[in-house]
Protein backbone atom coordinates (compact mmCIF):
# COMPACT_ATOMS: atom_id res chain seq x y z
CA UNK A 1 0.00 0.00 0.00
CA UNK A 2 1.35 3.16 -1.27
CA UNK A 3 0.03 6.49 0.64
CA UNK A 4 0.94 10.14 -0.19
CA UNK A 5 1.55 12.82 2.48
CA UNK A 6 3.36 16.14 3.10
CA UNK A 7 7.63 16.16 2.66
CA UNK A 8 8.57 17.97 6.05
CA UNK A 9 11.89 16.41 6.00
CA UNK A 10 14.10 14.71 2.70
CA UNK A 11 15.36 11.81 2.78
CA UNK A 12 14.64 7.70 2.56
CA UNK A 13 13.94 4.83 5.11
CA UNK A 14 12.57 1.71 5.95
CA UNK A 15 12.01 0.08 9.34
CA UNK A 16 9.71 -1.42 11.33
CA UNK A 17 6.87 0.52 12.28
CA UNK A 18 6.49 1.78 16.27
CA UNK A 19 2.74 3.42 16.56
CA UNK A 20 1.57 5.40 19.02
CA UNK A 21 -1.88 7.28 19.63
CA UNK A 22 -0.27 9.87 22.21
CA UNK A 23 1.90 13.06 21.21
CA UNK A 24 4.99 12.28 22.61
CA UNK A 25 7.90 14.58 24.00
CA UNK A 26 11.42 14.12 23.20
CA UNK A 27 12.35 16.28 26.42
CA UNK A 28 11.78 14.80 29.20
CA UNK A 29 9.26 11.73 27.61
CA UNK A 30 12.25 9.80 26.07
CA UNK A 31 15.75 8.93 27.39
CA UNK A 32 18.22 10.37 24.56
CA UNK A 33 20.89 8.01 25.61
CA UNK A 34 18.98 4.27 24.83
CA UNK A 35 15.82 5.79 22.68
CA UNK A 36 13.65 4.65 25.18
CA UNK A 37 9.88 5.99 25.78
CA UNK A 38 10.19 7.24 29.55
CA UNK A 39 7.06 9.27 29.82
CA UNK A 40 5.41 7.87 32.99
CA UNK A 41 1.74 6.24 31.51
CA UNK A 42 2.94 7.06 27.93
CA UNK A 43 1.32 3.92 25.83
CA UNK A 44 4.79 3.43 24.47
CA UNK A 45 6.54 3.70 28.21
CA UNK A 46 9.77 0.88 28.02
CA UNK A 47 9.50 0.75 23.58
CA UNK A 48 12.59 2.09 21.88
CA UNK A 49 12.00 4.32 19.05
CA UNK A 50 15.95 3.80 17.81
CA UNK A 51 16.04 2.80 14.53
CA UNK A 52 12.10 2.44 14.24
CA UNK A 53 9.90 4.50 11.90
CA UNK A 54 7.83 6.17 14.77
CA UNK A 55 4.43 6.71 13.87
CA UNK A 56 2.42 9.20 16.32
CA UNK A 57 -0.28 12.32 16.05
CA UNK A 58 2.01 15.13 17.02
CA UNK A 59 4.97 16.17 19.43
CA UNK A 60 4.58 17.88 22.98
CA UNK A 61 6.38 19.91 25.15
CA UNK A 62 9.93 22.15 25.00
CA UNK A 63 11.28 22.94 22.21
CA UNK A 64 14.60 21.89 23.13
CA UNK A 65 13.38 18.70 22.05
CA UNK A 66 14.42 20.24 19.07
CA UNK A 67 18.05 19.41 20.11
CA UNK A 68 17.19 15.93 21.81
CA UNK A 69 16.48 14.45 18.57
CA UNK A 70 19.54 16.25 16.94
CA UNK A 71 21.25 14.04 19.91
CA UNK A 72 19.83 11.01 19.80
CA UNK A 73 20.85 10.97 16.08
CA UNK A 74 24.25 11.32 16.95
CA UNK A 75 24.08 8.85 19.77
CA UNK A 76 22.08 5.95 17.32
CA UNK A 77 19.03 6.31 19.21
CA UNK A 78 16.93 8.11 17.24
CA UNK A 79 14.01 7.35 14.73
CA UNK A 80 15.17 6.09 11.31
CA UNK A 81 12.06 8.07 10.09
CA UNK A 82 8.96 9.59 11.75
CA UNK A 83 5.46 9.82 9.99
CA UNK A 84 2.81 12.43 12.12
CA UNK A 85 -1.08 12.86 11.26
CA UNK A 86 -0.43 16.75 11.84
CA UNK A 87 3.88 17.93 12.52
CA UNK A 88 4.35 20.69 14.99
CA UNK A 89 7.35 22.78 14.68
CA UNK A 90 9.22 21.16 17.82
CA UNK A 91 9.79 17.77 16.00
CA UNK A 92 9.64 18.96 12.72
CA UNK A 93 12.90 21.21 13.73
CA UNK A 94 14.17 18.05 14.88
CA UNK A 95 13.95 16.05 12.08
CA UNK A 96 14.98 18.46 9.87
CA UNK A 97 18.29 19.55 11.46
CA UNK A 98 18.79 15.34 12.38
CA UNK A 99 18.68 14.60 8.53
CA UNK A 100 15.32 11.93 9.31
CA UNK A 101 12.99 11.95 6.70
CA UNK A 102 9.64 12.89 7.98
CA UNK A 103 6.11 12.68 6.25
CA UNK A 104 2.69 14.01 7.65
CA UNK A 105 -0.88 15.07 6.41
CA UNK A 106 -1.21 11.58 5.04
CA UNK A 107 -4.05 10.40 2.65
CA UNK A 108 -6.54 9.53 5.47
CA UNK A 109 -5.21 8.14 8.85
CA UNK A 110 -1.62 6.86 9.10
CA UNK A 111 -2.47 5.76 13.00
CA UNK A 112 -5.59 3.84 11.58
CA UNK A 113 -3.44 2.95 8.32
CA UNK A 114 0.18 1.22 9.79
CA UNK A 115 0.21 -0.69 12.70
CA UNK A 116 3.10 -1.42 15.18
CA UNK A 117 5.37 -4.24 13.36
CA UNK A 118 4.63 -2.91 9.90
CA UNK A 119 7.75 -2.85 7.76
CA UNK A 120 7.34 1.20 6.42
CA UNK A 121 9.46 2.53 3.46
CA UNK A 122 9.38 6.65 3.27
CA UNK A 123 10.55 8.47 0.60
CA UNK A 124 9.96 12.01 1.37
CA UNK A 125 11.60 13.45 -1.38
CA UNK A 126 8.52 12.25 -3.27
CA UNK A 127 6.43 12.26 -0.72
CA UNK A 128 4.61 8.71 0.01
CA UNK A 129 4.76 5.84 2.68
CA UNK A 130 4.85 2.26 1.12
CA UNK A 131 3.30 0.06 4.18
CA UNK A 132 3.71 -3.49 4.09
CA UNK A 133 1.32 -5.83 6.50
Amino acid sequence: MKIYGRKISSGKAEGEALVSTQAITFLGGVDPDTGIVTESGHELEGESVAGKILVFPRGKGSTVGVYTIYGMKKKGTAPAGIINVKSESTVAAGAIISGIPMLDSLEGDPLAQIKTGDNIKINADEGYVEVEK
